[in-house]
């Protein structure tokens, strides 16, 4: 994607950061900019375009409804106001998306919700759920009970692992920076701003500067850092200006930023890393049925399985094979092993009866699965 433009995308996460969303002086809210870049993802919403929120500014909130002094907080006290920062956030989102008629979701994560494949799954089909029914997730590192040790510590890399979790196609960092320059541009007058950059190399890591502000805790190194989850799991980034009112709708209209391209897409980056990447803990055997609708790109239902074997969980890549026992693929299954087992052959609306509680419909979802070409094993 040489000249990569706004409407090209499907699938976008914004990252709002909180020296954007909260005012360090009145310690409130920039209500005027946020009422401004709402009505920005409801222009892109109305056109059929998925969006995801990465909203920073529950502990500066917290920390301002509590009239708490400036200066650094203890963890328990950073923990303490991200408890009450993150009711006051999460209305705030609603009410200036459900102004447009957006239902808001929130979402509150940690870093082993994005580390963990179990728990990565469970994030995952939540995000998924909720663009299904048209609504916006709102998402935030759960500063609550994240500690300095299992914590990212900035939302520019949460981000961009939401992004590739959620398969999104374009991850847009909002920052009080329009893009990345040659040097640091408050210490070089003559830095020139790179419009593209189609690598992260080791010159582009080096051109990173420090924090801008002292609600930031990120900073144009952890946007680099973005920048290389992001375009690795397939998903275009570009940093753009936030301090600009309707900044969705100056990048759509071609403003200065700076984009990161990736060459592969969510699907295929994701694909690749199931294929090659992940040791297979079981396997299931399928009938000549699935065999058929698997190669048409369909899911694998619990109906087309006749065998399991090993002991995996939820999450664990699992290699499936036809009844001839040739490879079909590989994926990441929906079930533990022993309920995979149970229900079996069975059609999807048997599972809910035989496990007790409601199950996902697909044994292997078809985004989760890489089915090799006949003959062969799994591709990417």
């Amino acid at each position: 994607m040489a000249d990569p433009k706004l409407e090209n995308f499907r699938r976008i996460v914004v990252k709002v950061g909180s020296s954007l969303l909260v005012d360090a002086e009145a310690g409130d809210v920039r209500t005027s900019w946020l009422t401004a870049l709402a009505a920005d993802i409801a222009k892109l919403h109305d056109a059929g375009c998925e969006v995801l929120v990465v909203s920073s500014g529950s502990i500066a909130l917290g920390r301002s409804r509590l009239k708490l002094p400036r200066g650094p907080l203890k963890l328990e006290e950073s923990q303490a106001a991200a408890a009450v920062g993150q009711i006051a956030l999460a209305r705030i989102w609603s009410e200036v998306l459900g102004a447009h008629g957006i239902d808001a979701g929130q979402i509150l994560v940690t870093l082993q919700d994005t580390e963990e494949r179990r728990r990565y799954l469970n994030a995952r089909s939540t995000i998924a759920k909720l663009l299904e029914w048209r609504a916006v997730p709102v998402i935030n590192e759960n500063d609550t009970v994240a500690t300095a040790e299992i914590r990212y510590g900035d939302n520019d890399r949460l981000a961009a692992r939401v992004a590739t979790m959620a398969s999104a196609d374009l991850l847009i960092l909002l920052s009080d920076i329009d893009g990345l320059y040659t040097a640091p541009p408050a210490q070089d007058p003559n830095a020139r701003l790179i419009p593209v950059v189609e690598t992260v190399t080791a010159e582009i890591e080096g051109m990173a500067g420090s924090a801008a502000s002292e609600l930031s805790r990120g900073g144009m190194h952890t946007k680099i850092e973005a920048a290389k989850i992001a375009t690795t799991g397939g998903t275009h980034m570009l940093i753009a200006s936030g301090k600009i009112e309707h900044p969705l709708a100056a990048i759509a209209e071609g403003g200065r930023c700076t984009w990161f391209l990736t060459p592969a897409n969510p699907v295929t980056a994701r694909k690749r890393w199931i294929a090659g990447s992940l040791e297979p803990k079981g396997m299931l055997v399928i009938d000549a049925g699935a065999v058929t609708a698997l190669r048409s790109g369909k899911s694998l239902l619990p109906a087309g399985v006749v065998r399991v074997e090993g002991q995996f969980a939820r999450g664990d890549a699992v290699v499936v094979r036809g009844p001839d026992m040739h490879e079909i693929g590989r994926g990441l299954v929906a079930y533990d092993a022993d309920d995979a087992d149970r229900i079996k052959g069975r059609s999807s609306p048997d599972v809910a009866t035989i496990l007790g509680v409601p199950g996902r419909a697909e044994m292997i979802h078809r985004d989760d699965l890489v089915i090799g070409p006949a003959g062969a094993g799994p591709t990417a």
